[in-house]
């Protein structure tokens, strides 16, 4: 009998090959997975505030993969590598690189020439690569926690609140930021900025 996730609003379903990878084999329950799963995330975030971030090393495929595995490589197998499924969003897999490649030049572009200000470029990168989807799963998570080391580490800017919320838990918080991520969609990046900075 293997493990039976619910997965709320917003939360991309995982194949039975990508449930097979779960290291921690008492986890019985969503709640249990979630625990693990935000012990994990607050080591990463550990290592973030001890570790000074090189700017020129945040923005590459190396980075992005190494973040993923800090947050959940001691609950997943497959932390910090790339899906190899299809998901209901996303890029097609065989596309993730190549995507991520694009949205990193993109944002290099983007700081060398003031396309933005910091808060909107990082908001863009964190909508950007969690529509690109690299991960099997904590996409979201991931892309906020990129968003927070890029206006801090590249901008030398306060991280955003994001409602000091664990938006897993809180519904009416989680569908605002579903709603502001679908705006975004539609090109509209100013209702997720506001989410981010409340």
């Amino acid at each position: 009998m293997g493990l039976e996730f619910e997965y709320k609003n917003g939360q991309t379903p995982l194949d039975e090959e990508e449930k097979e990878g779960l290291k921690i084999k008492s986890i019985t329950t969503q709640g249990e997975l979630d625990e693990f799963e935000q012990l994990n995330i607050e080591k990463a975030v550990e290592w973030t505030i001890h570790t000074k971030l090189k700017p020129e090393n945040i923005l590459t495929e190396k980075f992005i993969k190494n973040l993923h595995k800090r947050m959940y490589g001691e609950v997943w197998k497959w932390a910090g590598k790339f899906r190899q499924t299809e998901k209901n969003i996303g890029v097609p897999w065989i596309q993730i690189g190549i995507e991520l490649k694009n949205l990193l030049d993109d944002t290099k572009y983007w700081i060398e020439n003031k396309t933005y200000s910091p808060e909107e470029i990082a908001i863009r990168f964190k909508h950007r690569i969690v529509s690109i989807h690299c991960f099997p799963n904590g996409n979201g998570r991931h892309s906020r926690m990129m968003a927070d080391i890029i206006i801090e580490s590249i901008f030398d800017k306060e991280i955003f609140s994001w409602h000091q919320s664990n938006m897993v838990k809180a519904n009416e918080i989680r569908k605002e930021y579903i709603d502001a991520l679908k705006k975004a969609d539609n090109g509209k990046i100013e209702p997720l900025i506001k989410f981010a900075k409340n």
